[in-house]
């Protein structure tokens, strides 16, 4: 049993210890990093959220504090009071390593047992073990950090908001399953049977009710749900940075979130983004980079090659053009050594999960030209593809024909899969670019009708209105994500604010008057009563900490985050429940 802290009362910080506190008395508290028992004198390092310091334990100062301190293992859980001392041997690797701590007094707090996991950041247990003990593994001073950043992150926004009039505003976590985007999780009613609430995929409707209701700016840090399938880095619940705005355009939307963007990176990196940031069409991103959140931190653009082998003897080529495809290459330019006949096999596989039906590829060597399909190729139409794909010696020549989505996607990413491979991507480098004039709708060839590309609330663009109806393939939204470093950190959009262009919108999604009033009623009707001009956006706010921290895994920077399967592994949720619990909420269970 441990012992109680009595008259002691922490006075400083295990990380706060420097030269100028040498001969000050303080009371320290944390837990035991390590003990070296050197016979006559012990050494602890005592840790706390602050970082570490040396605790000296002498048995001339005292028999019982040196008794106790010779029971002290890993973890315990520590009280000590000492004067601070400068060190004989400094350590340069912590900041504290020029002081120490000689111990008068000590209190075991609580004693631990053996931890199955190291608490030290280069452990490199499985990250299941991390998860199951994530209380143990957030002790690591580089989880803590992280934590510590996001803190830091989300008090710079809130402080930029409030300084530029935005209010922060709480929506609702019960609220009414919609349509569209990813599956609602739902929560019974038990006072009302057989209904069904849904937590929110995002509070997009809510923040549009609060720019009708007059409240002009809003945000909100607001935790958001979606029962999708998991890939990597996706979570169950995430949060966002909610933003939205009344009387606003594109432009003025865009402005102030540069400003927010500037401010984060100046307060918490020390960075100076350089204003105004970049603008790239959604058409522009396609054509040149095959998606639309582009890594610009390295080239191998992709580069239209059709027109060249329109007639071409490889029929691979000629048929996918006759077939109203295209086809596209990228120059991986000066790297072609490093890439083997087996290593182009495996980026061929690579492009297939893309749903590319194969990889055509043309190294350019000392000898000449090198590949499979060159015998197929006439001799000007393969000068005209070097010179198109600007092929010199020692470069690669990647390429794929189909049908331009699939081309766009498996070029895209094998471009980002090329660099990763050869280590190119320096993480502290920073390319950030908007990408506008997104496609209002996209084609689902499942649901055979034309959906939202990203919501059913976002504004045509003016000069695109009249093609609603006629072409809507045709119509550009006013949407625009901002990028950084090839990932989506946010995306928003200027919102339709009047009822008979709302109907026109859910008219082209394929909804009924009724579908659309049973869906969105509340909404129309708020539309009846004069809604302002109003736009906004939401940002990724676990991906723009895992950026600020230098990670790649979302998990590193959420404190009690779910594995790829939706699960906890510490708490085992989610889990079965007693009958009488299914009863209160009208739930009967038939699982086979």
């Amino acid at each position: 049993m441990g012992e109680k802290m009595g008259n002691l009362r922490r006075t400083m910080m295990c990380g706060e210890l420097r030269p100028e506190h040498a001969g000050k008395e303080v009371v320290l508290m944390g837990w035991v990093q390590r003990e070296r028992n050197l016979g006559s004198i012990i050494f602890v390092d005592l840790r706390d959220t602050t970082g570490i310091c040396q605790i000296v334990f002498d048995n001339t100062v005292s028999d019982e504090v040196f008794s106790k301190a010779e029971k002290v293992r890993a973890e315990y859980v520590l009280a000590i009071r000492g004067k601070v001392r400068i060190r004989q041997s400094i350590n340069k690797e912590i900041p504290t390593g020029e002081v120490e701590v000689l111990a008068e007094e000590l209190r075991i707090l609580d004693e631990s047992e053996t931890p199955p996991i190291y608490i030290k950041d280069d452990d490199n247990v499985s990250e299941s073990m991390r998860l199951k003990y994530r209380y143990l593994d957030l002790r690591k001073p580089s989880m803590q950090e992280r934590l510590k950043v996001r803190a830091k992150t989300a008090k710079v926004v809130r402080d930029f908001l409030s300084e530029n009039n935005f209010i922060e505003v709480e929506t609702p976590m019960l609220t009414k399953p919609t349509p569209e985007g990813a599956r609602d999780y739902l929560v019974p009613s038990r006072v009302n049977p057989g209904e069904f609430y849904a937590l929110p995929q995002s509070p997009q409707i809510m923040k549009q009710l609060l720019m009708i209701a007059g409240m002009d700016r809003y945000y909100q840090i607001v935790k958001c749900f979606r029962d999708e399938d998991l890939r990597a880095n996706r979570q169950p619940e995430f949060t966002q940075i909610d933003i939205e705005m009344s009387f606003v355009d594109m432009e003025d939307v865009m402005a102030i979130n540069e400003k927010l963007i500037h401010r984060i990176f100046k307060e918490i990196k020390g960075i100076e983004i350089e204003l105004p940031i970049r603008r790239m069409t959604y058409k522009e991103a396609m054509e040149r980079y095959g998606v639309d959140k582009p890594d610009l931190r390295f080239g191998f653009e992709l580069v239209n090659i059709s027109d060249i082998v329109e007639n071409s003897g490889f029929r691979v080529f000629s048929q996918t053009i006759e077939n109203n495809g295209s086809v596209r290459g990228i120059n991986v330019k000066g790297y072609g050594d490093r890439f083997t006949r087996k290593d182009i096999s495996s980026l061929e596989e690579y492009a297939k999960t893309y749903g590319a039906k194969g990889l055509a590829w043309i190294k350019i060597t000392d000898e000449g030209v090198s590949s499979p399909i060159a015998k197929f190729l006439g001799e000007e139409e393969l000068s005209n593809i070097l010179t198109r794909m600007n092929g010199d010696k020692g470069d690669l020549l990647l390429f794929v024909a189909d049908k331009d989505p699939v081309v766009f996607d498996s070029l895209g990413n094998l471009r980002n899969e090329v660099a990763r491979r050869l280590e190119i991507l320096d993480p502290e480098e920073l390319k950030l670019v908007w990408i506008t004039e997104f496609p209002l709708f996209e084609y689902d060839e499942e649901e055979n009708r034309y959906v939202a590309k990203h919501h059913p609330f976002t504004h045509p663009m003016d000069e695109d209105i009249d093609l609603l109806e006629t072409h809507p393939e045709k119509v550009r939204a006013k949407a625009y994500d901002i990028v950084i470093n090839g990932e989506e950190m946010g995306g928003g959009s200027i919102r339709i604010n009047n009822s008979d262009l709302q109907k026109r919108m859910f008219k082209a999604l394929g909804f009924t008057e009724e579908e659309a009033m049973e869906k969105f009623g509340f909404l129309i009707e708020a539309f009846k009563y004069g809604a302002p001009p109003h736009g906004g956006i939401a940002y990724g706010f676990d991906r723009l900490i895992m950026l600020l921290t230098n990670t790649s895994n979302i998990r590193d920077v959420i404190a009690f985050p779910k594995t790829q399967s939706a699960t906890c592994l510490m708490t085992n949720a989610p889990t079965t429940v007693s009958d009488d619990q299914l009863k209160e909420v009208h739930i009967k269970l038939d699982i086979e």
